[in-house]
């Protein structure tokens, strides 16, 4: 599985996200890697999406996790994802397997990898404490994940602080993910969750340990509030985060509303609502009340020209002020905060082609004026462009 490590070391060296998605089933999987996924992760929270019931179901004993995700991703993912790896979620605290001998029976049986997954990572408080007094704790997950990577297999690590972070380095993870929590979004996402500047933040805090300890690991997010292309974005805008893996955004959400508003249609007979459902899901599922996913977009579209909140409140028919308090409550910072740092952000990725000027980046970005470009890029950035230049690209 080196190979497999040096080829997605090659993207992140190329300043191309890695993508991911962890699927429950063989037709999203299909799906994803004629999406160009770069691989699998069979969960079976995965499974649990399928049947309707939400991720949570994964961690209650509904089914044995192990033996779930290894009937499905035997018979339905291995034979769908052609050249892509596939990489099994283990239950580590699972009391009736021995750890080292089913994951010898995962690389027997062709899978590519493993990821720790159920964690007791997302559980706290006193079932947590219960846990641990009856053995069932993370460090299994971590003894999982050295022993895959001794016996050659690719590992994805699950990480939810920097201890544990750290904790997987130690044992070779090829991949540390910082798990931001259940997925948002659709009808069964969790109702409580991080916004994205804090969710941005806590995923930053953990790499920069990272990086002071192993700075050439591979480093991923995973659920939370991500759940459209914008926020993914908005989330990798720096070199910290290099990748990001999707379950609930890949599979759930786009089940819950295409199906819904296409049945409707057939209900009503009526081509024109299957157009526009067509047309949502090319846009990314946009609905005409989500105001801050709607202002998000625009700004990704028109970021180069003249934006006001003002503006866009308007379009939205909307107050300004609104608008402004929905937007900061959702994205944890404020809308012109927001705009700058994405301005900056492009300035960025533009900057990375040695034969466009910096006064021509300005443009690009949305300043006539360089000199207030220079300042607001020296503000988000904590340097001058050109001095970002000569030490960072």
């Amino acid at each position: 599985m080196r190979d497999l490590v040096t080829h997605l070391k090659q993207k992140v060296a190329q300043h191309e996200p890695i993508i991911a998605a962890a699927v429950g089933g063989g037709l999203v999987a299909k799906s994803a890697v004629k999406g160009g996924i770069d691989f699998l992760l069979a969960l079976s929270a995965g499974k649990y999406r399928q049947m309707g019931v939400g991720s949570l179901g994964s961690f209650l004993a509904y089914d044995n996790s192990n033996e779930l995700v290894m009937e499905f991703a035997t018979r339905e993912l291995q034979k769908v994802a052609q050249n892509i790896p596939v990489v099994l979620g283990v239950q580590a605290t699972d009391p009736t397997i021995n750890l080292h001998a089913y994951i010898d029976k995962v690389a027997a049986r062709g899978f590519q990898g493993i990821n720790n997954f159920p964690s007791v990572g997302l559980i706290d408080g006193q079932f947590a404490e219960a846990l641990e007094e009856a053995g069932m704790s993370y460090e299994q997950e971590v003894e999982a994940i050295r022993y895959a990577h001794e016996k050659g297999l690719f590992t994805v690590a699950f990480v939810f602080n920097e201890q544990q972070a750290m904790e997987m380095l130690a044992v070779g993870a090829d991949i540390i993910c910082v798990h931001l929590g259940l997925t948002v979004g659709g009808h069964l996402g969790a109702k409580r969750i991080q916004n994205l500047q804090s969710a941005k933040q806590m995923a930053q805090r953990i790499f920069e340990r990272v990086i002071e300890q192993k700075p050439h690991v591979i480093r991923m997010i995973y659920g939370g509030i991500i759940n459209k292309p914008i926020d993914a974005q908005f989330m990798m805008t720096d070199y910290l985060i290099q990748g990001y893996i999707g379950g609930s955004t890949f599979e759930r959400i786009p089940t819950e509303y295409i199906v819904e508003e296409i049945t409707t249609s057939f209900k009503q007979l009526q081509d024109f609502q299957y157009d526009d459902v067509t047309q949502k899901v090319i846009d990314g599922i946009n609905h005409a009340h989500d105001y801050v996913n709607t202002t998000k977009k625009y700004i990704a579209l028109y970021y180069a020209q003249h934006i006001t909140l003002e503006r866009m409140a308007q379009q939205l028919n909307i107050s300004s002020t609104h608008l402004s308090k929905q937007f900061k409550k959702v994205v944890g910072i404020s809308f012109q905060r927001y705009l700058i740092e994405y301005r900056m952000n492009r300035a960025v990725d533009l900057m990375k082609d040695p034969q466009l000027p910096l006064f021509l980046i300005a443009e690009m970005v949305g300043y006539t004026d360089y000199a207030q470009f220079s300042k607001m890029f020296k503000k988000v950035k904590g340097i001058a462009p050109k001095e970002y230049i000569k030490t960072t690209l």
